[in-house]
């Protein structure tokens, strides 16, 4: 088991990785609470989507953890299920099975792009400034979204975003939990993360802040009402609204995946040579998943940037995705239990790392305006638009004027400008 995840290597144990996967298990388990509420809002069963959330899961972070040897798990993505429901379902009018469809054929797409090596050849040619700030920027994007869960920032109609009420019980909470989190961290404490959030969840508990479980274990809910429908709604995707809807599920799903890796890649590492290894095996698996989940019945599957707290807690190799894959096969059982580990609880962690990601930032090549000027837009657009795409795609568009302007564009491959020239397309026609 250690050659074959190549512990020695990687400079790895056994309870490093356990540590590492219930540290990203734990980050990653709002999504089974998360994902039924808001595709239930389209009209699905929720009890189906929690147990396709789970399966999905279990499906994608298997592959990758046997087949690519990166300690990075999956789960139905946040922003992708809210276009899902929001702008597919409620705001295009189109019924739930046939956007489920949508999901499905964005999949299969992505899987042959995949195997053809296209994924990976773009990701490969990207300058590794902008590589940096993707890392930095999506840093930034958690801490973001760690501070709006623990409601430490919240939005105000005068300022966009205010400080919140910082004596709020769960606020509160939070803010204890990153406190002795950090403490745990400067005083090298392996696993401080994780630890912090165990802790953070008890306090909860003990003083009510947090619901108790009301009972331990449940049965696992049937996936008939969403099992195959994708399947039988295909027939009814080849229209203009739903072309544009495979774009964006297909657009987000591959930028925000290359957004991961090569975050993942960069803060445990392992990028040789401005290439991520075995790049090919870790996009099989992402797309596989997102295939799986929509004939499960679920919104698109992608890697999860929660997974960067499982590498600040020493996880290495795919034995930390192992790991995260049996978790979620056992919470099926327990899902009750899952009411413990509440935003706020997590909220800390996806803070912290934010900072251990931002550290990036210090490899940009910031005396070069010319380079400065699309990693700082890469960087600040992640948070600013809740999107990682969005800052990649603007990141991606400046990159190659710049180098243009200065006389440097023999250094930039032909695959960049294309990039540049698909995302002004997409920003004028499809934003």
């Amino acid at each position: 088991m250690k050659q074959f995840f190549r512990f020695d290597e990687l400079g790895t144990n056994y309870r490093r990785e356990f540590t590492a996967g219930l540290t990203t298990f734990l980050s990653m388990a709002y999504i089974l609470a998360v994902n039924p509420m808001i595709l239930g809002e389209a009209g699905m069963d929720e009890g189906a989507v929690f147990t396709a959330t789970a399966l999905a899961a279990i499906i994608g972070t298997l592959l990758m953890g046997l087949l690519a040897n990166y300690p990075i798990g999956l789960a139905p993505s946040l922003g992708l299920n809210s276009f899902f429901t929001y702008s597919v379902v409620v705001g295009m009018g189109i019924p739930w099975e046939t956007a489920l469809a949508g999901v499905l054929a964005s999949g299969i797409i992505m899987i042959f792009i995949t195997l053809l090596k296209i994924r990976e050849k773009i990701i490969n040619v990207i300058p590794k400034d902008l590589k940096y700030a993707t890392s930095a920027g999506i840093g930034f994007f958690i801490a973001f979204i760690g501070l709006k869960n623990a409601e430490i920032i919240i939005d105000d109609p005068a300022t966009f975003v205010a400080l919140g009420n910082l004596t709020a019980w769960p606020t509160l909470l939070a803010i204890i939990g990153f406190i002795i989190t950090i403490i745990l961290l400067v005083r090298g404490f392996n696993g401080g993360i994780f630890y912090g959030m165990v802790i953070t969840a008890i306090i909860g508990v003990i003083f009510g802040i947090s619901d108790r479980p009301d009972q331990i274990v449940s049965a696992i809910p049937s996936l008939e009402p969403t099992f195959g429908v994708a399947f039988q709604e295909l027939g009814n995707i080849f229209t203009l609204d739903l072309l544009v809807v495979i774009f964006t599920f297909l657009f987000v799903d591959f930028f925000d995946t290359a957004g991961t890796l090569i975050a993942i890649a960069s803060q445990a590492g392992i990028m040789k040579g401005n290439k991520i290894p075995r790049a090919s095996k870790a996009l099989f698996a992402d797309s596989t998943a997102t295939v799986a989940g929509s004939v499960l019945g679920t919104s698109t599957t992608t890697s999860l940037i929660e997974s960067s707290s499982g590498i600040a807690a020493g996880g290495r190799s795919g034995f930390t995705a192992v790991v995260v894959a049996g978790l979620f096969f056992v919470s099926m059982f327990f899902s009750p239990l899952l009411v413990v580990i509440t935003s706020y609880v997590t909220a800390p962690a996806l803070i912290i790392v934010g900072i251990l990601m931002a550290k990036q930032l210090y490899n940009i090549e910031w005396g070069n305006l010319a380079i400065a000027i699309p990693a700082f837009v890469t960087v600040i657009m992640m948070p600013l638009t809740f999107s990682v795409a969005t800052g990649i795609a603007l990141g991606f568009i400046l990159y190659p004027i710049m180098m243009f302007a200065i006389k440097r564009r023999q250094e930039i491959h032909p695959i960049m400008y294309g990039l540049s020239v698909i995302f002004i397309i997409y920003f004028a026609y499809l934003v």
